[in-house]
């Protein structure tokens, strides 16, 4: 088993040796943002976007960020050539940094960066190729007028406590709603559907976030003059979908089979399975596919 490694304080070490301050804000109060990322052939895949996604939740958690772009681009391509595979997942921490008991930031002096280099398999190759089973959750998803969902913080209690409703149901994952019953995403992933062959997902502005994958995806339909929309949906959209998958950096794509018991006409579908093969073909050519 491949053990993960992690770039902290300035050393790369392993995680069983990795240690943070327990006075430090991300611990004790979420304070901080984080990033995803997935590596390919031993380059990262889409870290500009990633990177420019984590400095825009920062600007408005009001972090300032003292490493620059170029700074952790280097750190991260130190991270992957450690790391003993050529495939693998960032992860991209900063938090508030160390400081005094009490929510005030103001005893925080330097943000901590940590970044993790592993592996993520966030469901079995078997339900990939089959298709995950979903529910609609109860836990709702926080409204925008509390925390914008394109902030990526580390503040994901309520996604926890979806995704533990759907452990409970025994199923693969669960969808959040927002407060007006509209379908925001997945616990740790953006959420598309196809019907009548037009592809759909739900704007951010109901409460998904603003999704690096599922940007890719909306572009890479663009490419294969596939109709798609951002567009409001509901729990019946998704019962009576056509076909429905998953996207996220560490989700990839995964197709859905059933939703509440409701088993979906198509999975995976033909629309799934073109975009499937465009989004292999674009990490190939992004990244450079070794022989």
């Amino acid at each position: 088993m491949t053990q993960g490694i992690c770039w902290l304080d300035g050393q790369i070490q392993s995680l069983s040796e990795a240690r943070i301050p327990v006075l430090d804000h991300g611990l004790l109060y979420g304070d901080g943002i984080f990033e995803g990322v997935r590596f390919y052939h031993g380059k990262a895949f889409l870290l500009a976007e990633h990177l420019r996604r984590l400095y825009d939740s920062a600007r408005a958690i009001y972090l300032n960020i003292p490493w620059k772009e170029q700074e952790l681009t280097g750190i991260v391509e130190q991270l992957i050539a450690a790391f003993p595979l050529a495939d693998g997942y960032l992860r991209i921490v900063i938090t508030r940094g160390e400081g005094a008991l009490g929510i005030d930031p103001g005893s925080c002096h330097r943000p901590r960066l940590l970044i993790i280099a592993d592996r993520l398999q966030m469901i079995p190759d078997n339900i990939r190729q089959r298709g995950a089973d979903l529910i609609i959750a109860a836990t709702r998803r926080l409204p925008p007028d509390g925390l914008d969902p394109r902030v990526k913080s580390l503040n994901y209690l309520n996604h926890i406590l979806a995704r533990m409703e759907a452990n409970y149901a025994g199923v693969h994952e669960a969808v959040l709603l927002n407060g007006r019953g509209q379908v925001t995403e997945g616990t740790a992933d953006n959420l598309f559907i196809v019907k009548n062959a037009v592809l759909l997902t739900p704007p951010v502005t109901d409460g998904a976030l603003a999704g690096v994958t599922r940007q890719l995806i909306l572009e890479l339909a663009r490419g294969l003059k596939m109709e798609s929309h951002e567009q409001t949906l509901t729990s019946y959209d998704l019962y009576t979908a056509d076909e429905c998958f998953l996207t996220g950096t560490g989700a990839e794509l995964i197709p859905v089979y059933s939703i509440d018991g409701r088993r979906l006409a198509e999975c995976p579908g033909p629309v799934f399975s073109q975009l499937a093969a465009a989004f292999e073909r674009h990490i190939d050519n992004t990244c450079g596919k070794q022989s």
